[in-house]
């Protein structure tokens, strides 16, 4: 059953850790002023720092990523991102102005080399479109191009257009099969522009369904089950979306087989499923 978590100030605090739920997933925002600072070190989980607006430098165990934020918001471009390997020092230094940054991470044993990805490194899929009320963005910045770089984290931002349907056609992807699904965690942090926007999640098995109105602010962790989402007209609306491979990174989604002809029938949906894997 998946899990809702309303907006709040977290006031830099992880917003989950050790989850019943997602055992394996991180998550915090953080919000910065100028002339504050940040340090962290996170034993058991490799991050990856997503600036979501603002600029910022960040020093993890002495290597300075100088200037990192190229944006104004969410809406106004591609990230800038450093991964931050499991066991290291991180501190984040000289806000240029306020700063919001998402804090993305995965249970890890390996500790790999930190790195940044600039919004030119960040790989977009166009998925859906208009007539089929699917349209989305999905822009990668933890993906395909960071293989054997990480663990078993896979981060990106996904727009959708106003009114339309995205994680469509239904899928799941809770159980290892040899081949045709890959179990991962997934966590959806949700954003709308004007922030009255609102959406709806949908989760659902056999024998159990769920509905939830999403809000400006409010994250979703799903465990199990297929997991469309709707975006109301009139809003622009964006997820930040962390995946956590149970036992492999690349995620390869199972469809509804109820709704299969539907693979073919919205344009994108093999591409995105090439982007994942």
């Amino acid at each position: 059953m998946p899990k809702v978590i309303r907006s709040r100030d977290n006031r830099n605090k992880p917003i989950v850790v050790n989850d019943e739920l997602l055992n394996r997933t991180y998550f915090n925002r953080l919000r910065l002023a100028p002339g504050d600072t940040y340090e962290e070190r996170l034993v058991d989980f490799e991050t990856l720092y997503v600036v979501l607006s603002g600029t910022v430098d960040i020093v993890v165990d002495g290597e300075h990523f100088r200037d990192v934020g190229q944006r104004e918001d969410i809406w106004s471009g591609r990230a800038d991102s450093v991964y931050v390997p499991v066991g290291a020092c991180v501190r984040i230094e000289s806000p240029r102005g306020n700063v919001e940054i998402a804090v993305a991470g995965a249970l890890c044993k390996t500790p790999f080399k930190a790195f940044r990805i600039r919004p030119e490194d960040v790989d977009m899929v166009d998925v859906g479109s208009t007539g089929t009320h699917s349209r989305r963005r999905i822009f990668h910045i933890l993906g395909q191009s960071t293989i054997g770089r990480t663990g078993h984290l896979l981060v990106s931002e996904l727009y959708a257009d106003e009114g339309c349907w995205s994680g469509y056609p239904p899928h799941k992807h809770d159980t290892d099969r040899t081949e045709g699904e890959t179990a991962h965690e997934e966590l959806y942090h949700y954003r709308f522009s004007p922030e009255s926007g609102f959406g709806v999640q949908l989760t659902y098995e056999d024998g159990q369904e769920n509905c939830y109105m999403t809000r400006d602010g409010d994250t979703i962790l799903v465990d199990r089950g297929y997991h469309p989402t709707a975006s109301s007209p009139g809003h622009r609306s964006y997820i930040f979306t962390i995946l956590v491979g149970k036992t492999k990174r690349g995620l390869v989604q199972y469809f509804d087989p109820r709704h299969a002809h539907l693979v073919s029938a919205i344009p994108g949906i093999q591409a995105m499923r090439d982007k994942f894997k």
